[in-house]
């Protein structure tokens, strides 16, 4: 801060460099898309383990593969997801009509689940409580709820319907994760009776007040307008859900339909990710059983985007809701995982295969490819999943589906196109600090320095190729890049190059045998 110099002597004064920092964004933040049993809808939920899931979407389901592939995910590496949990249109929350209510309760979320719920009211409240909130005892109550399914058990003390900091409706929806408020606030409700002799108000039903039968439902499988259409978007729901998370890297939706996803979602979701400079990892139809059958569906798969990859064949492991027989399912969320490890332990401009991309967990894949086989699919863009002994099913391949060689694309490799992306979103994010300043020369000195100092990390990393830094990129903001026009429209243009690594899909080796006399 400013000196107030007043007397002879040496003063100090600390001077800010003017460095305007570029941090890197995540990169490997999966997000996860489809039916579950339970838990928050159309909204993003952070989770960082799958004990996470279980405790609020409620773990493996029967009626959705979305668990199975949250939990590849964090087996292979992962450690960030998000979770959007969607419904169909018919999915209902179970009700509790509590004794004397309204108010009345609803499950927290729509779902069977709601329907083992059971509530409990007393009217034990403090009189210096009541005081302190300006009411009366007999305004308050309190409310003990249990979930039969879990054991998880939740008491809420000194509710109260009155216009007070303990309303019901305020109250609930922050300090329950099981149910909610529902009805008109009409009068406090009647406690529950006591418990019979030798009795709890969990094991006496007569102590305690069961959620309506039948009254929640699943409601049925799901379809594509339950993910995309014009209202999801515009109510950022479904899909469009994830807009409301700070961010996410890769996509994942779990089969819904049967054992597939439209194609047609297909490319509404690559389309999504396109916008929100993430990418998208298609899975394998499940009427893919043969190399030949990829070779010729994958014209068909609904996208060809730059932004997603797709992965053949499935994989097989246990499935623990079938007494751990062995079951199918999509590549995607182990494959995410993968992603996440490698970048975790090589950078993103690394690609997410080779040797080294095991996938964990994974007994065996639903088709076992030869290398003349690898060698027609990786030409169109099918990344291969191969089993080379000793060490299991890995990864063997790193195309986009922009990738097939007749296509000729910059973004042929994901691992170049995730660096690309990764660059643009550390940068746009990191230059918010620009909107307003003077557009002259003196800011374009500093958005160079900024970034230049940001892709030289980058490249003494090894992100790039090039042996100096003007070999590996280059950052241009000036009066040329910025011209008169596009200051007068407040416009700040920023040119970023860089060379990006590419990978050793080919390895030649030349051996030549000596015919010489051994020595």
């Amino acid at each position: 801060m400013p000196v107030n110099i007043t007397f002879p002597g040496v003063f100090e004064e600390e001077v800010p460099d003017g460095v305007h920092p570029v941090a890197g964004v995540a990169t490997s933040i999966t997000a996860f898309v489809g039916q579950a049993a339970r838990g928050p809808i159309n909204t993003p939920v952070t989770i960082s383990s799958y004990t996470d899931f279980v405790t609020i979407f409620g773990g493996f389901w029967l009626k959705s593969r979305l668990g199975y592939a949250v939990q590849d995910f964090f087996t292979n590496g992962g450690s960030t997801a998000v979770i959007v949990r969607i419904v169909h249109v018919d999915a209902k929350q179970a009700v509790i009509v509590l004794p004397g209510g309204p108010p009345n309760l609803l499950a927290a979320s729509d779902g069977d689940w709601g329907n083992a719920l059971h509530a409990v009211v007393d009217h034990q409240v403090s009189p210096s409580v009541a005081q302190q909130l300006g009411l009366t005892t007999s305004d308050l109550f309190n409310l003990s709820v249990r979930d039969f399914n879990t054991g998880q058990t939740e008491i809420i003390h000194n509710l109260t319907v009155k216009d007070s900091t303990r309303r019901i409706d305020k109250i609930l929806p922050v300090e329950s994760t099981l149910v909610i408020s529902a009805g008109h606030l009409a009068s406090v409700p009647k406690a529950n009776n006591p418990p019979a002799p030798g009795e709890t108000i969990w094991t006496d039903f007569a102590a305690n007040t069961k959620a309506t039968p039948g009254s929640g439902q699943d409601g049925s499988t799901a379809v594509e307008s339950d993910f995309v259409s014009p209202a999801l978007d515009a109510a950022n729901h479904g899909l469009y859900s994830l807009r409301k998370t700070n961010t996410f890297n890769i996509l994942s939706i779990p089969p819904y339909r049967g054992s597939d996803v439209d194609a047609d979602l297909v490319g509404k979701a690559a389309a999504f990710c396109e916008q929100q400079r993430a990418m998208f990892l298609v899975d394998p139809p499940s009427s893919w059983n043969t190399a030949a059958q990829a070779l010729v569906g994958v014209t068909n798969v609904g996208t060809h985007s730059a932004n997603a990859a797709l992965y053949f064949p499935r994989i097989i492991h246990p499935d623990p809701l079938q007494n751990n027989n062995l079951a199918t399912f999509v590549p995607s969320g182990a494959v995410a995982g993968v992603i996440a490890r490698t970048d975790a332990q090589s950078g993103v401009w690394k690609e997410p295969a080779g040797i080294n991309a095991t996938l964990a967990g994974v007994s065996q894949l639903s088709s076992i490819l030869t290398d003349q086989e690898n060698g027609e699919l990786n030409p169109v863009a099918i990344n291969a999943l191969r089993t080379f002994a000793p060490g299991g099913p890995v990864v063997w391949g790193a195309r986009t589906l922009q990738g097939a060689d007749s296509a000729a694309s910059q973004w042929k490799y994901i691992a170049t196109r995730r660096l690309a992306l990764f660059i643009e979103v550390s940068i746009s994010r990191s230059l918010q600090w620009v909107v307003f300043e003077p557009n002259n020369e003196s800011l374009w000195a500093q958005i160079r320095l900024s970034v230049g100092s940001f892709l030289q990390t980058l490249f003494r990393q090894g992100a790039f190729q090039g042996s100096t830094p003007n070999q590996a990129y280059f950052v241009k903001c000036d009066n040329q890049t910025t011209t008169a026009a596009a200051q007068n429209a407040g416009i700040v243009n920023i040119q970023v190059g860089f060379a990006p690594l590419k990978p050793a899909e080919f390895i030649v080796l030349q051996i030549q045998q000596s015919a010489g006399t051994p020595g």
